[in-house]
């Protein structure tokens, strides 16, 4: 049985500062940017991060690429 894997979607994820918690301690949530394209290089999709997060006002924290694939049984 030969299963293959094939990705649907790609999307890019980035955390952001959105307050502190009562500790002081910062608060996360996601922005998420979709339509990357399936055959995007890791490094383009970093690059694409880091110009995104030198426009924004809020702190970030990490990135997540975020795949959505099928698998077909050959």
């Amino acid at each position: 049985m030969a299963v293959t894997k094939t990705i649907d979607s790609v999307s890019l994820s980035i955390e952001v500062e959105k307050g502190v918690d009562k500790t002081g301690d910062p608060i996360y949530t996601k922005k998420t940017f979709s339509g990357i394209k399936t055959d995007a290089a890791p490094e383009n999709i970093y690059a694409v991060a880091d110009a995104i997060k030198a426009v924004m006002e809020a702190n970030t924290r990490d990135y997540f690429i975020n795949e959505s694939s099928s698998l077909a049984n050959a």
